[in-house]
């Protein structure tokens, strides 16, 4: 059997939502096909299942969350930009409420609340969904898109096909890198696949030893080194430490810097350091520790530092500074002291990688930004061909940056599809 429409968008997902709406807004004939059983799985464990649905950061702000050619968004965001994002989501009848570093989401903090409410808008709109539908291939002839054939052998036709299948990352909602390989038929270059936002893997003894699994560190400021010393980057804010070694926000922001610094190392460890006060400087810090030792000298060591660090933390500081934890402050030597207050402020890990990007909340590299019309999303090499979210080679931080992105790019390769088929459906009538 042969279906006919203007537009066949592949994947359910946040981006393929968006196109969905943006193109049947427009009045296109869609089509949404989606090999799971239902439609925004991943949408709806994002936020801790409360559904992020974006961040309120000024433009440039927002741009700077996006390291991963987050520049590439900006025609994206001048047709769908986060404050749009906002609108729609308060005219379908979702309140939002704004959160931490901008983070906005629905005030019922039910990821649902917002999947339901973006699958009745695709319905209204009349856009017929195809679940339990994988997709085969995409169809090419003569440069241009002309449908999909389905697992089942069904062909859609269609002259304009949006790819929205995600990445590779969190496999469980359907991102298994399907889109990869269609993108490729159409002579499309994938750069390199790597895992981002992800947790970090540590053999350090103290890590093996599980001496730390389950502790919690707020407001620290975790750097990643190249293997000359230098600084690549550091990220304040929470981790933890974990039997495999370091998670939270702020070792996730700094995987991507691990992997390619590990890939220029050759796969050796990359050193971390961790500053547990980066409010003090280590001389301030020193001038502070000093106040409060002069003031109880008789105090032993270790129950003093229990005053200012995490206990468990406390016996593996004063191991690592060479020091007996049952001296009392006023019996303090000098150079193992000057140790332990360098020690607090760049506590070193050695880190041997990321787990898997199966592992990873999110996919780095995709298809080559080079060969796609950031202003449309439209392929340069094969007509009617269209790709939104995140299977481009664009990644941001975890914080409503990655679905903001996705909402952005989607929203505007519905709309120019839209366009497009309308135009080529004149175009076959008047000839």
């Amino acid at each position: 059997m042969k279906m006919q429409h203007d537009i066949i968008i592949i994947g359910g997902g946040p981006s393929g939502l968006m196109a969905a709406v943006a193109a049947g807004e427009r009045g296109a004939s869609v089509a949404l096909v989606d090999k799971g059983d239902k439609l925004g799985r991943k949408l709806g464990i994002s936020g801790g299942g409360r559904c992020n649905v974006t961040n309120a950061k000024e433009l440039d702000e927002l741009i700077r969350n996006i390291p991963g050619n987050g520049r590439f968004l900006y025609s994206a965001f001048s047709h769908f930009s986060n404050r749009d994002i906002i609108a729609f989501f308060e005219q379908l009848g979702i309140r939002l409420k704004e959160e931490d570093n901008g983070r906005m989401f629905p005030v019922s903090d039910k990821a649902k609340t917002v999947v339901d409410a973006l699958i009745r808008k695709v319905t209204a709109l009349g856009v017929e969904i195809y679940t339990h539908a994988p997709v085969k291939e995409v169809l090419y002839e003569y440069g241009h898109t002309a449908g999909v054939r389905l697992n089942s052998g069904e062909i859609l036709h269609s002259r304009c096909v949006i790819i929205a299948t995600g990445g590779k990352s969190v496999p469980h909602t359907g991102s298994t890198g399907d889109g990869f390989a269609w993108a490729e038929a159409a002579g499309h270059t994938i750069t390199e696949l790597y895992p981002t936002e992800v947790p970090l893997r540590s053999s350090e003894a103290f890590i093996r030893n599980r001496e730390l699994q389950g502790l919690s560190l707020r407001n620290v400021t975790l750097s990643v080194w190249n293997e000359k010393g230098k600084l690549a980057i550091s990220h304040e804010g929470d981790m933890l430490f974990t039997h495999f070694g370091l998670s939270g926000p702020a070792a996730l922001r700094c995987s991507q810097f691990v992997v390619k610094e590990q890939k220029k190392a050759g796969g050796k460890p990359v050193q971390l350091t961790i500053d547990l006060f980066p409010p003090f400087s280590k001389e301030e810090l020193s001038i502070e520790w000093q106040r409060a030792w002069k003031n109880e000298p008789r105090k032993l060591l270790r129950n003093m530092l229990k005053v200012w660090l995490p206990d468990r933390l406390v016996p593996l500081l004063l191991d690592r500074a060479k020091l007996d934890g049952a001296i009392t402050c006023d019996h303090l030597p000098k150079q193992p002291w000057q140790d332990l207050t360098a020690l607090v402020k760049a506590f070193p890990i050695a880190i041997d990688g990321t787990l898997s990007i199966e592992e990873a909340f999110v996919t780095g590299g995709g298809v080559h930004l080079k060969e796609i019309h950031p202003k449309t999303m439209g392929s340069k090499l094969m007509s009617g061909l269209y790709f939104c979210g995140e299977i481009l080679d664009v990644h941001g931080y975890t914080g409503g940056y990655n679905i903001t992105a996705a909402f952005a790019t989607g929203y505007t390769a519905g709309m120019h599809a839209a366009e497009q088929a309308a135009l080529e459906k004149a175009a076959s009538s008047t000839s």
